[in-house]
């Protein structure tokens, strides 16, 4: 059954052009970092090495809110297909359906941020480190997926939804600029740990407010009770309809 639904679900997102075009974006993102960036450095006065740690940050960041993007169309496919209903009368739950789903795109967005980071090979960080913060970071993807249902009814509405919620993926980058207290102002953001987390890699430990495991130790539960939070509202809103 499963293997079935693997397959089903890349078909639908191969119909569509835009969706088809989001599951393969990240690694365009790895290629910036590898090629572009130092063609620009050696072409300009633009030290990569200076701003290390807010290249990763974008081009990483970036990875799991395409994929939740990709997560929040595929449902809104369902939705107005009335999949939802469909299960309903069915032995799978909702809960096997979405979580299936959300399971998926995680694991998608995790390995697209290892390949970000990894071929991008820049500030240095090691593959366990690499790891660490890829499955940090791939946990923003199902909680921007169904925040974007929650906001949306169609694809289109979905859409704008989407680029607005690709706002908040600039707070963690102004947060970089911060080191003492002020910082915390951004940490509502999911993006905010990952990111300094990144960077207190890069800078070295002891030169941002927090170390890295603090960094990363709050940001992974701050994501976790997001996701729960965002998912039992989404549920809820299923059940009104």
């Amino acid at each position: 059954m499963y293997s079935s639904f693997i397959k089903s679900e890349f078909k639908k997102w191969m119909r569509d052009p835009l969706m088809g075009f989001m599951v393969f974006y990240p690694i365009l993102f790895g290629i910036i970092g590898r090629y572009l960036l130092p063609f620009i450095g050696e072409n300009s006065d633009f030290h990569i090495n200076m701003y290390a740690d807010l290249i990763v940050v974008i081009l990483t960041l970036m990875t799991p809110q395409i994929y939740g993007a990709l997560m929040a169309f595929s449902i809104l496919d369902d939705r107005d297909d009335n999949i939802f209903t469909s299960i309903r009368v069915t032995p799978l739950s909702i809960h096997q359906f979405l979580s299936f789903r959300l399971i998926i795109v995680t694991i998608l967005s995790f390995l697209a941020c290892v390949y970000v980071m990894w071929f991008s090979d820049i500030g240095g960080l090691s593959t366990r480190n690499i790891l660490s913060i890829s499955f940090l970071a791939s946990l923003a993807a199902p909680m921007t997926g169904l925040f974007i249902n929650l906001l949306s009814n169609n694809k289109i509405e979905g859409f704008a939804v989407m680029k607005g919620t690709g706002i908040i993926l600039v707070f963690p980058i102004i947060a970089l600029f911060f080191i003492d207290k002020k910082e915390l102002l951004f940490s509502f953001a999911p993006g905010f740990w990952p990111a300094k987390a990144i960077s207190s890699l890069i800078r070295g430990e002891g030169k941002l407010l927090l170390t890295y495991h603090q960094y990363y130790f709050i940001g992974l539960v701050y994501i976790i009770l997001l996701n729960a939070m965002v998912y039992q509202v989404f549920l809820r809103k299923e059940k009104r309809i």
